[in-house]
C-alpha cells in the first residue's frame, strides 16, 4: 500500500483527533529513518507515523511499554501524549510525543566519548533490569538466524567494487562469530536498535534514547551495537568494562553489529545516514579484529 505522508495529512489528523493542538506549526523532521515519518508539532511536540504496515506494530508496542519502563530508566525516553487512530486515508495507528532535547551523535564528532560510553552502559544495564515481556526482540534470537541474509549481503557487496569492502575478511569474521557459544541464560529486556539515529546527545552526553520499535527479550549482545556503530576504541573499552561483557557475548555483539551493517550497506546505498554508518561499522570491526 502506498501512502502519502506529508504536512497536510498530519494537519488533518491532528485537527480531527487532537483539536487542542490544531493550528500549531507542522514541519517534516529530517531523518535518515525508513520505517517512520517524523514531524515537528509546534515547539515541544513530535508526530510519528509509520510508513509501512510492518512498522505499524511498533506503535502499539511503544504505547504499551514506554510508560511502564520510563520510571526504571536513567535516560529520558519518548512520552506518548496522544494515541492516534487510522483516518483520512491513513491506515495505521500513530502517536504524538513530547519532543526530547539533543541531536543525533556522529562518530567523528563526539565531544565526550568515554563519558558517553558510561551513559550508554548505564542505560543498557537499566534495560536489562526491567522484567522482560514475552515478545522476542527484533534480532534477539540466535546469531545463526542472520546467516543467510548476511551471506547474501556479502555476495551483493562483492558485486559493488566501489564500496571497497574486504569481503573475504568480513566473511571470515562472520563465520568466526557463528562459532561463538550462543546465549543460554534467561533472555533480558533489550532496546535492540541502539543506532546513532536512535540516540540523542546534548553537551556530549546521552540526553535521550528513542525509537523502541525493536524492543523485546533476547541475547544481551543485541544492545552492544554502540561499541562499533558509534564509539571510538578507547570509549568502546570503557563501554565493555562498564557492562562487564564476557568474550562470547562481546564477539556475538560484534558479529550482530557487523551483520546489520553488511545487510544495510547494499540496501541503503542511497541513504546517506544509513549507508554512512554501515561503512563506519565495517571499518571499526575490521580495525578491532586486526588489532587482536
Amino acid at each position: 500500500m502506498s501512502v502519502v505522508v506529508d504536512e497536510n495529512l498530519v494537519r488533518k489528523l491532528i485537527a480531527a483527533q487532537f483539536p487542542r493542538w490544531a493550528g500549531r506549526a507542522i514541519a517534516r523532521w529530517p531523518s535518515g529513518g525508513t520505517v517512520n515519518a517524523m514531524f515537528r508539532l509546534g515547539d515541544d511536540l513530535a508526530v510519528r507515523l509509520p510508513l509501512t504496515k510492518s512498522g505499524a506494530k511498533d506503535v502499539a508496542l511503544e504505547q504499551t511499554w514506554l510508560p511502564r519502563i520510563a520510571p526504571r530508566l536513567p535516560t529520558p525516553i519518548p512520552e506518548v501524549l496522544g494515541a492516534g487512530v487510522p483516518a483520512d486515508g491513513y491506515p495505521w495507528p500513530w502517536s504524538v510525543y513530547r519532543r526530547l532535547p539533543g541531536e543525533n551523535p556522529r562518530p567523528e564528532a563526539l565531544g565526550s566519548p568515554v563519558p558517553l560510553a558510561g551513559d550508554l552502559a548505564e542505560f543498557v544495564l537499566a534495560m536489562r533490569r526491567v522484567p522482560p515481556g514475552s515478545a522476542l526482540a527484533h534480532r534477539g534470537g540466535p546469531l545463526a538466524t542472520l546467516d543467510a541474509e548476511t551471506r547474501s549481503a556479502i555476495r551483493s557487496l562483492r558485486a559493488i567494487p566501489e564500496e571497497d569492502v574486504d569481503c573475504d575478511t568480513v566473511l571470515a569474521l562472520w563465520e568466526e562469530a557463528l562459532r561463538v557459544p550462543a546465549w543460554e541464560e534467561a533472555p533480558v529486556w533489550l532496546h535492540a536498535d541502539l543506532m546513532p539515529g536512535n540516540l540523542l546527545v546534548d553537551g556530549g552526553r546521552l540526553s535521550a534514547v528513542i525509537d523502541f520499535g525493536c524492543m523485546g527479550a533476547g541475547d544481551p549482545a543485541c544492545d552492544l551495537f554502540p561499541a562499533w556503530n558509534l564509539l571510538p576504541a578507547d570509549a568502546r573499552g570503557a563501554f565493555r568494562e562498564a557492562l562487564r561483557v564476557d568474550d562470547a557475548t562481546w564477539n556475538r555483539g560484534r558479529g550482530r553489529t557487523l551483520s546489520q551493517a553488511l545487510i544495510a550497506l547494499p540496501y541503503y546505498r542511497t541513504n546517506e545516514a544509513m549507508a554512512g554508518n554501515a561503512r563506519h561499522v565495517i571499518r571499526a570491526v575490521l580495525d578491532e579484529a586486526g588489532r587482536e
